[in-house]
Order: structure tokens, then sequence, then C-alpha cells
């Protein structure tokens, strides 16, 4: 249960334990639950606690998750990480009897007729759950095997938010209650085509999300980094391109890979797409073309339009055949009954060869594998041809052909993504279009009657670009966060900060809506129990947390006699503060020797560099230190940047880094690193080290 050492002030905690106990009528947590009837006693979270599952539905698949009893052992991983109760007996399979004198979480299917356990469209869904709360039994009931996971998060959260209460052991009310989902498609999207992520990142990412009932990861797989001096030119082939599904070496697409390094193989794919599977998600895979493929003509030129080497010649012979090819290596990699083919962004008068393309890839992709395939919304003035039904749109954009009420009265299945809302930009947003993360202001009050925002919501200022709640071909929601300005504009960590919030925020609204149950979170109620609910996720530690307090030393060392020395800490998120004093050795030899390294950075003597592992960036601060001589110095940290003060100074020295915005100017940003802090003074290190301290906190 180290999370809860990583929290927060006293006055924190006692503002949480206020709010429930004023709230005792109504269990607060991200997403809000449907509803709740509280009787007057309380369930008790002890070291006895068992997982049993009904053997009537503990094997059952559905919908590409795992089992009953798959979700339940998943579960006990993460109610032993929450509770710090190490002894949690394995999950079982039987029956429970109501009069059971052991603390019992009880997993099976089969919601009562009575409740209610439908979309706000009144379709049906296999998340909704009921759970029922006596003093010694937690029965969940979920409608499929992924409903009952759901009931776990409730669960789950309710254990945390009992912990900060004060109780111990945690308790949860009696009572019985049920929730839903409103919308099916409650997804987020990130850019990892103009941005490499590695596996195990993306993993946890996925794992983060399901802790609030997220149950979609959009993965923007291929792109290239646009800049029009170099794209019409004579030097597009040098704009950086990412496609992330290596193929297999014998593959006739095997060449399409721009860089090896930067790609997943199928075995790697397929450990993400289990976790995720694991935790309730589904991956939804992009490639996006006939547009965004500068990847695909830097491999085959022939393919491209003339002068503009992004777009695809749709007339020529071989292009669509390529793509088939591309698309036959691929979709067998995939779980998920649903793909994206992008199809944003062509030219608007080629309108008739784009619609027949995306028909075409639509109807192939359906008869090879059964999956459906969708597109992002894009402008196709064509008066005689249209876009098959079969497709779904991802609305992100107004004015244009892609006015979602509209497509929708035309029977089209809409998913919203519009950039006012839920756009975000990493690090950088130019002219500030997009805020570093959701902006709370909008989700509880930007839409047009100051209510929140909902995936009914398209416009903030149009209500009639607005739709209801019911509507049967609103399928719901993708937030998405792209990587416009490339590799060196964040570590996957910064893109994890703008990230961490906004999911939350995202999963209230697009679960509960706006306005439609009174059970759905204020703003305020939001706020405070977001950020224990962050430090308590289970099953990642994105923030990278000790497990201890802030003002606490994770180490501290007078002087290091022999390197290199390993300590106890892979990683430590900010807010930190490393300081030290170093000797460098009078020749320069070890300068690209890592003065210290960890699992989300590097970093070395050589200009005080940090390094990205996972890019093999450098940021340099431009500090060359002189040899043979003490220099200390502090490195502070906090989500947004990293400075150094050198010998007491207390001028600050930011790592940066300068990115290329469309082409037009450079903008430098501030970076942010997690404390290299596994291993310090690597072979080869001849210096000193002295006074090494690394102390928690601002």
């Amino acid at each position: 249960m180290h999370w809860l050492n990583t929290l927060y002030s006293t006055a924190l905690l006692l503002s949480i334990a206020q709010h429930m106990q004023q709230s005792s009528a109504q269990l607060v947590q991200i997403p809000s639950i449907k509803s709740f009837s509280r009787s007057v006693s309380n369930f008790v979270v002890d070291t006895s606690i068992q997982i049993v599952v009904d053997v009537d539905f503990a094997h059952n698949f559905t919908g590409g998750f795992p089992t009953l009893v798959g979700f339940a052992q998943t579960f006990r991983e993460d109610l032993i990480s929450v509770t710090g109760f190490s002894n949690i007996s394995e999950v079982q399979t039987g029956k429970v009897s109501a009069d059971t004198t052991t603390s019992t979480v009880f997993l099976t299917l089969g919601p009562s007729s009575s409740s209610n356990l439908t979309l706000f469209n009144g379709k049906s869904t296999g998340e909704g759950y009921e759970f029922e709360v006596a003093q010694k039994l937690y029965t969940i009931r979920g409608v499929e095997a992924i409903g009952a996971w759901w009931g776990t998060r409730t669960f789950l959260q309710q254990v945390v938010l009992s912990i900060v209460n004060g109780s111990k052991p945690a308790m949860i009310p009696t009572g019985s209650g049920e929730d839903n989902p409103g919308w099916e498609i409650r997804g987020f999207m990130l850019d990892a085509g103009r941005h490499w992520f590695e596996i195990p990142f993306l993993a946890d990412l996925c794992v983060y999300a399901s802790f609030f009932k997220i149950n979609e990861f959009h993965i923007h797989a291929s792109d290239f980094f646009y800049d029009p001096s170099f794209l019409y030119g004579e030097d597009w082939r040098d704009l950086y391109t990412g496609f992330r599904f290596q193929p297999s070496e014998d593959s006739p697409i095997f060449n399409l890979v721009p860089e090896l390094n930067e790609s997943w193989t199928q075995t790697q794919f397929s450990t993400l797409q289990t976790t995720c599977s694991n935790h309730g998600v589904t991956l939804i895979p992009e490639i996006d073309t006939p547009a965004h493929s500068l990847v695909i003509t830097k491999w085959k030129p022939e393919l491209m339009i003339s002068g503009t080497p992004d777009l695809l010649n749709l007339s020529y012979p071989e292009t669509i055949p390529t793509l088939k090819s591309i698309w036959d290596e691929i979709l067998p990699w995939f779980t998920s009954s649903e793909i994206s083919i992008g199809a944003d962004e062509y030219s608007a008068s080629l309108a008739e060869d784009y619609i027949t393309f995306v028909n075409d890839m639509d109807e192939y992709i359906s008869g090879s594998s059964g999956k459906s395939i969708r597109i992002w919304g894009t402008s196709e003035p064509s008066t005689t041809e249209s876009i098959s039904t079969n497709v779904t749109i991802q609305h992100w954009w107004f004015p244009g052909g892609s006015i979602p009420v509209q497509l929708m009265d035309q029977g089209y299945s809409i998913i919203n993504s519009d950039q006012v809302f839920l756009y975000l930009d990493g690090k950088f947003s130019d002219g500030g279009q997009f805020p570093w993360t959701l902006n709370i202001t909008k989700m509880w009050s930007g839409a047009p009657d100051g209510q929140g925002w909902a995936p009914n919501i398209f416009s903030a200022d149009d209500p009639t670009n607005n739709t209801s709640i019911e509507n049967p071909l609103l399928r719901g929601s993708i937030m998405a966060l792209w990587n416009d300005w490339g590799n060196n504009a964040t570590t996957p960590l910064e893109v994890y900060y703008q990230l961490a919030q906004s999911l939350a925020v995202f999963a209230e609204k697009t679960w509960s809506g706006s306005g439609v149950r009174a059970s759905a979170l204020t703003r305020d109620e939001f706020q405070e129990v977001y950020s224990v609910l962050n430090a308590a996720a289970p099953g990642q530690n994105l923030n990278r947390a000790t497990g201890l307090e802030d003002g606490s030393v994770a180490f501290s060392y007078d002087r290091i006699s022999q390197f290199p020395l390993e300590t106890s800490f892979e990683s430590v998120g900010p807010p930190y503060t490393l300081s030290f004093s170093v000797k460098p050795p009078p020749t320069t030899n070890t300068s690209s020797t890592p003065l210290f390294l960890g699992l989300d950075s590097v970093l070395f003597l050589d200009s005080l560099s940090f390094k990205d592992p996972s890019t093999n960036l450098r940021y340099p601060l431009g500090v060359d230190l002189p040899p043979d001589v003490f220099t200390s110095l502090e490195i502070h940290a906090t989500v947004n940047h990293t400075y150094a003060l050198l010998n007491g100074s207390s001028s600050a020295l930011y790592w940066t880094s300068n990115l290329d915005i469309w082409g037009e100017y450079m903008q430098t940003v501030n970076m942010s690193f997690a404390a290299p802090s596994y291993i310090i003074g690597l072979d080869g290190f001849e210096g000193e080290l002295v006074n090494v301290t690394l102390r928690l906190g601002e």
C-alpha cells in the first residue's frame, strides 16, 4: 500500500474525509456510480478477504475479453496492491453462502430482471453490473464478464477512499446498487506515428485508463513530421516517418518500416493487446491512408501524387493493392472487431477517388477478416458518390463536410472526438489552440447551455450541432493526444502527465454524461478524489512513486568509493531534488559515461546531458564542468520542467528542447525528467562523487 505514503497534506486528507461523511448516501468515485441505496452497516476489508467466482460462469468467454475467473485473478493482484495484504488467498471457484463468516467478494453473472442496465440510447451492453453489499459478502453481478470487471474497479476505488478516510481496516457501506456506462465507446487515442513509444509504457497506459473504466485505446500507428519546406521540396525523404508494426523479415512489406528499433514485432504487440484485454480495454489500431502516407511513399515513391509526397495516388494501379497487402500482413495481429484506416485530410478535389477507396477498403477488410472500419471525419464534396454507412465516422472538426448531426441523419454511426473539447498536443500547442490537459471548466460547463460536456456535445456554441443522449447512432467518444512535434517534444512520462487527469475527467463524462444522472460528480467532488485515485491506481507505476512521503530522502551517500553503485529505486518521478558534488577526472575520456542511470532517464557528464532511453535523444544543458575540481549541483524537477543550480547559485539553468512548429518557427520548451536513480557512476567513470542525495517533493 505504498501509494498512501505518497499522498498529500493532512488538510487534503481531512477535506476528503469530510466530504465522504457529508455524502454518505452516495459512493463518490471516478466515474460516478449510477445508483446506490445504503443500509446501516459495513463490509470490512480485512486480511482474511477472499475472492470467489461463480462456478457456473467461471470460464465463459465473451467479446474477446478474459473469462470471469481471468478477470478475477487480475482483480486479486490489484486488491493486494491497494490494501498491502500480501497473503490474500488464490481465486476460488464455487458458490458462497449468504451467511458466510469470511469477508468474500463473489463474482457472478446475471443481474436481476428489474435492472435497467442499458446505454443511454436504450441499446443493451455487457458492461453493466449490480452490486450487493452485506457485512461479509460483496456480490458483483455482471451482465457479462466485462461488467463484473468494472464492478471490481468500483470495489477497489471504495477500498482506496475508505483507507484515505482513516478506516483501519477499510470498510465499504452495505447496501445495493447498479451501474452501467452511458455510451459503448469511451476511449483515448495516442499519436504513436510521430512519436515512438515502447510496449511497456503503452501497456501501463492501458492499465491506468482501465481503473477509470475507459474501454478503448486507439493507437495512431503511422504518420510523419510535417514541415512544408521539406515536404514539397527536394528533401522530402528526410522528414521523420513512423510505421510501428514490424513485419516478418521474409515479408514483401518488410522494407516499409523506416526504423526497426522504432517498431513492434507481432509478439510484442500481442503482449500489449493481452495486457489491455486483461484490463477490459480494446486496442483499436490505425494505419492512416491515403493522406498522411509519407512513410509509404518513401518506400514506394511511385505511389505518390506528384508534388505531394504525403498523398497516395489512388488512381495508380498498384496503390490500392499495395495497401491491401499491408493490411493482409498485419490484420491477423489484431483481436479487435474494428480497425481504423485513418482516411482524413485527403484532397477535396479527389472526392470520388477517396470515397471509392474507403468503400473498397471497407469491403475488403470486412470480407477478409470480418472486421469493421472507422475513418476520421473529413470533407468529401462529391455529388455522385457516398461512403457506406457501414463505416463509423470519427468526428474531429468543424466546419467542412463532417457535420455529425447531419451524418447521423444520413444513417452514419459517429464517434465524438471534437478537437475543441477533446484534443491535446504533446507539450506545446501552436497558438494555444489546445490545453495541456483537458479543460475542466469546459468539461463541466462548456456546452451551449452552460452544462457540462458529454459525447452528445459536439459544439460549444451552436446547440443545433449537438444531439440527444438517446441518439442510436452516437456510439461514444475518444479523446486524443497528438504528437505533432515529434520525439524530442516529450518523454513518454511527460505524455502520461498530460493524460493522467484528462483520462479521469473524460471517464466520468463518457460513463455518466452531463445532467443525466443525479449521482454524477460535481467538479468539486471530482477534484477532491482524483489525486487519491491517481496515486492508488493499481497495476502500474507511471507516477514512478517510491512509497515514501514528500520530504523523505530516498538515498544519501557522503562519498561513493566504488562505481557502479546500485540503489533500490529504478526511477523516481517528480517532484524531487537530486543534489551532489562531482569532480570530473583531469581528462575527458569518461565524459560520455553515464553519471546517473535510471529506467526513464540517463544523466551524462558531457554537457550535463539528459538522455531519454526510449528514443535515445539527448538534451544537453550546455554546461561543461571544469576537470579536477568539485562542482556542486542541485537538480530540481516537476512535471513541467527540470533545472539545475550550480555551486549554490540561485540562477536556474533549464533543460530544454527546440521544436519545429510546422516549419514556421522554432519553439523552446522545458523538459521534465524522472530522476535517474538506479545506478550511480557506471563502469568507466573515473571522477569523484560526494554528498549525493535524492530528496522527494518540491
